[in-house]
């Protein structure tokens, strides 16, 4: 098996982590305590980190900028909305 025949698969489940990330930070909106926050904050940047990970291993890095970029953002909402500091 070649490394070209993973490649599909890797790039899916980059797509996954993406979703899986969106998803969690779309919770944070929807979250009724603190702790649920913090939970899908979380949950978010785990998903961008591994997403992140990924990316620079599948060598596309300007995905990987975009990924960071992305959960950067993630992180400022988080402490300008929700963290209270």
């Amino acid at each position: 098996m070649t490394e070209y025949s993973a490649r599909p698969e890797d790039l899916e489940n980059l797509k996954r982590m993406k979703s899986m990330g969106e998803k969690a930070y779309d919770d944070m909106y929807e979250a009724h305590t603190q702790r649920d926050v913090d939970s899908c904050y979380r949950d978010a940047k785990e998903w961008y980190y591994e997403a992140i990970g990924l990316a620079h291993r599948l060598g596309l890095t300007e995905e990987a900028e975009a990924l960071q970029d992305r959960l950067h953002h993630i992180k400022s909402v988080y402490r300008s909305q929700f963290s209270g500091t």
